[in-house]
């Protein structure tokens, strides 16, 4: 897991995870501070795009990590919730197989920039 500098204020934040310590294809966890809480998030690099979402599935309110940092992914690229099962898909985080077809997992806005990856600032 990598550190975070925890502050409240975007200028106060640090980059959530240098982003070639992320290999395309690749998942992370790292936490952050969303709305005033630490949150786990699990990122999904894909090319120069990084997507982020609440490590909680939508189903049981489980992390999706089946150890920590440790995702699973099928073979049609869908991550998979190492609790239920659930398959969600890396462009959008909706559950296309399992309990909570339909669902979605929490997105979290994050920039690439700097060689690195941010907390999107608060609109």
């Amino acid at each position: 897991m990598d550190s975070l500098n925890r502050g409240e204020g975007a200028a106060a934040r640090g980059p959530l995870v240098a982003l070639d310590r992320l290999p395309d294809g690749a998942f992370a966890e790292v936490e952050a501070v969303i709305e005033g809480d630490a949150e786990s998030l699990v990122l999904c690099r894909d090319g120069d795009a990084v997507r982020a979402w609440l490590n909680i599935c939508p189903h049981a309110g489980r992390r999706l990590d089946w150890a920590p940092g440790q995702f699973l992914k099928s073979r049609e690229g869908l991550l998979v919730c190492a609790a239920h099962g659930a398959s969600f898909q890396l462009s959008d985080g909706v559950c296309v197989a399992g309990p909570c077809r339909g669902e979605a997992l929490r997105p979290v806005p994050v920039d690439v920039r700097e060689g690195a990856v941010w907390l999107a600032a608060a609109k």
